[in-house]
């Protein structure tokens, strides 16, 4: 199976790049690893498609449209479809799918290894899921999908204001949406779980607040309570109202603010110590949160007339 931190390596051989596109990882489910990456070249070398074979899938979110595209699986053509922009298509690796390289593209390509569907099933005690519907040379409307590929998009082309709670959290996302959608599984109810114990929440806040940067992961959270991520994820939301990775951006925020009380630290280092990449980046959280901009918010929490741009 594949490595996530060769995936990107990977995707750049398979459709002949010339450089490794960007990939977000992430091995939540029990080390197991999910990846997305976004592909495009407006110039393409012509050519048939690099081999993908392999016990897993590829999904893909078509960005562009691509007419009259030849599609192989098995080693021989197999027919030309037109591929819709904002279609998802379903790829078993194991016939080793390929398609014929000759005008531009664009997509969002996520790896989703056999193991990872089994994993799924076992953390929910139900049957092991069977293949997944891979209509091959059919573009799904899939609506979830557009919108998971859209948040992550964001995350692909701002890596450094992506912490790796918001990452695992998405891709948990994927490969439970993929596996209800199109693989038949069927979450356990909400109501049938409660929340945390009290002393795993407050250990749990603890160690995201010492984190701001947001360099944990969920699963080196949860493996401290013997949880699997998406029980402790569950349970974090049910005990405090917010998935982990919004619950840190409320402690960034927060510690945003009691830093703005020093009148003449720049906003600049105070984005840098309160865990954001940047000073824009604490500006677009903070202003979504608290409706108002860092500067603005500091200057009428210390009254004053005039303040930082």
């Amino acid at each position: 199976m594949v490595l996530a931190s060769t995936f990107g390596q990977r995707v750049r051989r398979q459709l002949h790049l010339r450089d490794a596109p960007p990939s977000l990882m992430t091995r939540s489910l029990r080390g197991i690893d999910l990846a997305v990456t976004e592909t495009q070249d407006d110039n393409p070398v012509p050519g048939r498609s690099g081999s993908v074979a392999d016990e897993a899938y590829f999904v893909s979110l078509k960005l562009h449209n691509y007419p009259d595209c030849e599609l192989w699986d098995n080693g021989k053509c197999v027919t030309k479809v037109d591929v819709k922009a904002g279609t998802t298509w379903l790829y078993d690796l194991r016939s080793d799918p390929g398609f014929i390289i000759d005008k531009p593209f664009h997509s969002l390509h996520f790896y989703l290894p056999r193991s990872a569907l089994d994993e799924i099933a076992r953390e929910s005690r139900g049957p092991r899921i069977g293949d997944l519907a891979c209509r091959f040379g059919f573009g799904h409307e899939d609506e979830m999908m557009r919108h998971i590929g859209g948040t992550l998009l964001e995350g692909l082309r701002r890596p450094t204001e992506v912490n790796q709670l918001f990452v695992d959290h998405m891709m948990l996302a994927f490969a439970a949406h993929i596996a209800q959608a199109y693989g038949g599984w069927q979450p356990i109810a909400e109501s049938a779980r409660g929340g945390l114990a009290p002393w795993q929440v407050k250990r749990a806040c603890e160690k995201l607040d010492s984190d701001l940067g947001g360099t944990l992961s969920l699963q080196k959270i949860a493996a401290e309570f013997g949880l699997s991520v998406s029980h402790f994820s569950r349970a974090f939301r049910i005990s405090t109202g917010l998935p982990p990775h919004q619950w840190l951006l409320r402690q960034r925020v927060k510690a945003a603010k009691q830093l703005m009380t020093v009148r003449d630290l720049p906003l600049s280092e105070i984005a840098i110590s309160a865990g954001f990449a940047n000073q824009s980046h604490l500006t677009k959280v903070f202003s979504a949160q608290v409706g108002l901009s860092p500067a603005t918010w500091r200057r009428e929490a210390l009254g004053a007339g005039d303040g930082e741009a």
